[in-house]
């Protein structure tokens, strides 16, 4: 690599081996290109790993590296971000897609606005069957914003390194399995780091409809326990920690009466 890069795409693959070529070209074509791509595998139990060094074999700005074992998500996250060099971090999953310009938009954001620790955009989610979905959370979100959901989207974002070395990473407790972008996000604002949303999709996430029947009851506690940290850290008020039981309703909600509310989650 002959400059130092500005950004490094940290992405944790894990069984994706239809999908990370598709994924890594989003990258290759960006229009912003001082980057580097660190692909950690976590263990794969299908050619992932096998197809990740075949790619950077193309690229002198990727690297491959892999666990010993399996270790989830946050873990892996943070094995790349011990390799990173970047300035900015880029998130990245090995089955998805964003536009062409995704970085270069968010590279301007951090460079022009140093207030903001964290940049992010809206998303897409999409399937076999196209595009179903889309999201767009707050410009600026507030401590309040966390009550109802984390309000920045973690795939698309890009964060500044220092910050997230000075909140000591990714948790790898097992008590935000799941959520460990939101429990990230919490733990920067608590010490007084700000985001800022663009306000168009910029990234697509590949995602089943019935997705959501995925998600086990303890994850749902899991999240449950966060937003009661999230009242508390914020001072928020009795309407508040009300919203923050929405997890274990849903979890107690029957599936086909879950099913219908979910159809109104995301905007279309």
């Amino acid at each position: 690599m002959d400059k130092k890069p500005l950004v490094s795409v940290l992405m944790g693959i894990y069984n994706c081996a239809d999908t990370l070529e598709e994924a890594v070209d989003c990258i290759l074509t960006q229009t912003y290109e001082n980057w580097e791509l660190i692909m950690c595998d976590d263990c794969s139990s299908d050619n992932t790993y096998e197809i990740a060094v075949k790619i950077a074999q193309k690229d002198n700005r990727i690297k491959v590296i892999k666990n010993e074992k399996n270790l989830t998500l946050a873990p892996t996250l943070n094995h790349c971000f011990e390799e990173a060099k970047g300035e900015y971090l880029a998130r990245m999953d090995g089955d998805d897609i964003c536009d062409k310009d995704r970085f270069e938009k968010e590279v301007k954001v951090l460079n022009e606005h140093p207030e903001y620790a964290v940049v992010s955009s809206g998303m897409r989610f999409y399937d076999e069957n196209g595009v179903y979905g889309e999201i767009i959370n707050p410009e600026e979100p507030k401590g309040e914003d966390f009550v109802s959901r984390s309000p920045i989207c973690h795939a698309p974002c890009m964060m500044r390194a220092q910050v997230l070395r000075k909140v000591g990473g990714y948790s790898n407790s097992p008590d935000v399995e799941r959520i460990e972008d939101y429990d990230l996000w919490v733990r920067m604002y608590a010490e007084g780091y700000k985001a800022y949303n663009i306000q168009e999709p910029l990234y697509s996430m590949r995602e089943g409809r019935d997705a959501i029947k995925r998600k086990k009851f303890k994850f749902r506690v899991t999240e449950y326990k966060l937003r009661k940290r999230v009242c508390k850290q914020f001072g928020l008020g009795f309407k508040s920690k009300l919203k923050a039981f929405k997890p274990i309703i849903i979890g107690l909600m029957p599936q086909f009466v879950y099913s219908a509310v979910h159809k109104n989650k995301y905007k279309n």
